[in-house]
C-alpha cells in the first residue's frame, strides 16, 4: 500500500488475503486523514476540529442509512455494512484525534491508557472485525499490542511531538525520575532521562508480551501478518535500547535487514 507517511509497521501489506486489503486500505485512509487534521499543517484549532466535526457528520450520515456526501465516506459506508464493523469505533478515533488538538499534557498513565483506548485499539478491534475473529479474548490480546504499538511511537517520537507542542509522557512518571521539559527540549539524554524511558519501555513490552498469542491464534496470512507487526513492535524497543534511550538524535527505522529478522522472527511454527 502506498502512503505518503513513513509508517514502522505494516498497514495494508501483500500478506492479506487479497479480499481484505481494500477495506483495510479504505479505514487506514480514514484514519490517516483524520490524524492529519489533527496534526499537519498550520491549521488553527478550531478550524482542525471542524474539519473532524465534518468527519462526524459523515459518519451520522452512515448510521441514519443516508449516502455519505463524500467518496471515503461511501466506501467506508461499504465495508461497514458488509463486515458489520461498529461504528462507535470510528467514533472514538476522531475522540482521540480531537483530543490531541486540545490536551497536550498527560498528568498520569491512566490518561494515556484511555487516550491509547481511543487512539489505537479501535483499529485493532476493526481489523479483527473484518477478519471475522473478533472474540472477546482475541479483542483483550488486540488491546493490548495495539496500546503497546501507540507506546512504543510516542516514545520513539517525543521530540516529534514537542515540536508541535505535546508531551504524552506521564507528569507524575516525569516527576518521580525528575525528567523536566527542559530535558526534552534541550534533546537530553542523560540519567533521569533513561530511566524514565527504560520503564516506560518496559511497560510497553510487557504489553506486547502479554498480546503475543494473538499471533498464533490468528491462522494463516492473517496470523502472519500479526506477528509480523508484533516483531516490528519489539524490534523498535530493541532499537531504542540499543542507543541507550537516544531518541532524540537517533530515531530508530526499520531498515531492510530488520524487515529480513522480523520475517524470519515471524514464519510459520
Amino acid at each position: 500500500m502506498a502512503v505518503d507517511h513513513y509508517e514502522n509497521f505494516p498497514v495494508a501489506s501483500i500478506l492479506l488475503p487479497k479480499h481484505l486489503r481494500r477495506p483495510v486500505e479504505i479505514i487506514y485512509h480514514f484514519a490517516r486523514q483524520a490524524d492529519d487534521f489533527a496534526d499537519e499543517g498550520e491549521l488553527p484549532d478550531a478550524e482542525r476540529l471542524v474539519r473532524l466535526d465534518e468527519f462526524r457528520h459523515e459518519l451520522k450520515r452512515i448510521e441514519r442509512n443516508e449516502v455519505p456526501q463524500t467518496q471515503l465516506f461511501r466506501d467506508l459506508a461499504e465495508i461497514v455494512q458488509q463486515y458489520r464493523l461498529p461504528l462507535p469505533l470510528l467514533h472514538d478515533l476522531l475522540d482521540a484525534f480531537s483530543q490531541d488538538v486540545v490536551k497536550k499534557r498527560y498528568a498520569n498513565f491512566d490518561e494515556v491508557l484511555d487516550y491509547c483506548r481511543r487512539s489505537a485499539n479501535p483499529v485493532g478491534r476493526l481489523l479483527l472485525h473484518l477478519y471475522d475473529e473478533a472474540t472477546p479474548t482475541n479483542l483483550g490480546y488486540s488491546d493490548s499490542i495495539c496500546t503497546s504499538l501507540q507506546l512504543i511511537n510516542f516514545w520513539q517520537d517525543v521530540k516529534k511531538d514537542y515540536a508541535i507542542g505535546r508531551i504524552y509522557l506521564p507528569q507524575d512518571d516525569m516527576a518521580r525520575f525528575g525528567v523536566t521539559e527542559a530535558h526534552i527540549a534541550q534533546g537530553r539524554p542523560g540519567k533521569e532521562w533513561r530511566d524514565l524511558m527504560r520503564f516506560q519501555l518496559d511497560r510497553a513490552s510487557d504489553m506486547m508480551q502479554h498480546g503475543a498469542p494473538l499471533g498464533t491464534i490468528l491462522r494463516g496470512r492473517i496470523g502472519l501478518e500479526m506477528r509480523l507487526i508484533i516483531a516490528g513492535g519489539n524490534r523498535i524497543i530493541q532499537k531504542l535500547r540499543a542507543v541507550n534511550f537516544d531518541m532524540f538524535g537517533r530515531r530508530p527505522v526499520l531498515r531492510l535487514h530488520d524487515w529480513v529478522i522480523m520475517l524470519a522472527k515471524s514464519a510459520p511454527f
